[in-house]
C-alpha cells in the first residue's frame, strides 16, 4: 500500500507499506543516496510474505528520502543527513507511532539510521530493538567527492564536476537519463559484484538513472563530513547485523570492520562477490537476517541481547 506523509517543512514523502498492520514488529527500511524505496522492493516482498521462514510475518515500511524518488525536492540546505534523521523519526511518528522497530539501513539509510540515534536517543531506546547496517560506514568517507581518486586525478575529477553542477542541464533536469540501459556499464563496474543478476542490474539503474541531478551534488558534502562513531553506542545492547559486499568500492569491508569495532558484539557479514548494492545482489541472505532481528525483537529481552555473543560470518 502506498501512502504520503507531509513533513513539519512541507516536504512530501512517498511511503510503502506491506505486511500485516498488526504485526508484533515493524521492520522500516531506509534506502541509499541516489536510489530509492524500489531497492528495497525484492527485500520487503521476502519478509512480508514470511519468506524467511522464520514464521513471523513483521510489518514492513519502506520509504522515498526527500529529494529521492516519487518524495518531494528539496533546497539544498535540506540535503542534510540531519534532515533525513528527522524525516526518519515523522516517518515512525506518522506510520508505525507504536510497537517495536527494526531498522534496516543501506548505505546513506544506514547513515541516517546513525543519525536519528544522535538526534533521537530516546526513540531510538524506546522503540528500536534491532539494526541492519548494509553497506554502509560510521564515517571515513572522505574521498567519496572523488569516487575514491586522489592526487592529480582528484583534482582533474573535481574540476570537471564543478563545472557540470554549475551549468543548467545538470541543475534544471528531472532526472539523470530517460535511458537506464545507457548506465549499465558504468553501475556494474562502480556499485555491483562479479556476475549480479538481472534484477539487481535493472534496480540499480533504474533508480539511478530516475535521480534528480541537483540530488547527486547536494548531498555530497554531508556525506563526506559523516562522522558518526560515536552514535553507534546507541546500538550497544541491541542485536546488530553489519554486512558488506567483499568488492564494495564505496563503502568497503574496511568500514564495516570499523563499525563493528564500537559495536563488538554485532554480527558481520562478508558477502564474497557482492558490492555496494546488497538488498538486490544478495536479497534471500540479507532478508533472512533482517527476518531474525525481527524474529528477536518479539522473543528476546534486554538481559538477553545484552548477552548475546559476536560472531564474524563469511558467507
Amino acid at each position: 500500500m502506498a501512502r504520503r506523509i507531509v513533513t513539519p517543512d512541507g516536504t512530501g514523502l512517498h511511503v510503502q507499506e506491506s505486511g500485516p498492520s498488526r504485526a508484533p514488529v515493524t521492520v522500516l527500511l531506509a534506502h541509499g543516496w541516489t536510489l530509492d524505496e524500489r531497492c528495497w522492493a525484492p527485500v520487503a516482498d521476502m519478509l512480508a510474505t514470511g519468506g524467511a521462514s522464520t514464521g513471523l510475518y513483521p510489518r514492513v515500511v519502506r520509504y522515498d528520502h526527500r529529494a529521492h524518488g516519487r518524495s518531494d525536492d528539496t533546497p539544498a540546505s535540506s540535503m542534510t543527513l540531519e534532515q533525513l534523521a528527522d524525516d526518519m523519526a515523522e516517518v515512525i511518528a506518522q506510520v508505525c507511532p507504536s510497537g517495536p522497530l527494526v531498522l534496516a539501513g543501506h548505505s546513506m539509510g544506514g547513515m541516517t539510521v546513525m543519525t536519528l540515534a544522535q538526534r533521537y536517543p530516546d526513540l531510538v531506546a524506546e522503540r528500536v530493538r534491532g539494526v541492519a547496517l548494509v553497506a554502509t560506514a560510521s564515517g571515513g568517507l572522505d574521498g567519496a567527492a572523488t569516487l575514491g581518486l586522489h592526487g592529480r586525478p582528484a583534482r582533474t575529477f573535481l574540476a570537471g564536476k564543478q563545472r557540470v553542477e554549475g551549468s543548467r542541464r545538470w541543475t534544471e533536469r528531472r532526472e539523470l537519463t530517460r535511458h537506464p540501459v545507457l548506465m549499465r556499464p558504468g553501475m556494474r563496474a562502480m556499485l555491483l559484484g562479479r556476475r549480479p543478476g538481472p534484477q539487481a542490474l535493472r534496480l540499480t539503474c533504474e533508480a539511478i538513472a530516475g535521480c534528480r541531478p541537483t540530488t547527486v551534488s547536494g548531498f555530497t558534502q554531508t556525506l563526506t563530513t559523516h562522522e558518526r562513531d560515536a552514535a553507534l553506542a546507541a546500538f550497544a545492547d541491541m542485536p546488530v547485523e553489519v554486512m558488506v559486499g567483499s568488492r564494495d568500492r564505496l563503502t568497503p569491508p574496511r568500514l564495516a570492520h570499523r563499525i563493528r569495532t564500537h559495536l563488538p558484539r554485532s554480527a558481520m557479514t562478508i558477502f564474497p562477490d557482492a558490492g555496494h548494492m546488497l538488498p538486490v545482489e544478495r536479497v534471500d541472505s540479507v532478508g533472512t537476517r533482517i527476518a531474525a532481528l525481527a524474529r528477536q525483537a518479539t522473543e528476546v529481552g534486554p538481559d538477553e541481547r545484552h548477552a548475546r555473543t559476536a560472531r564474524q560470518i563469511n558467507s
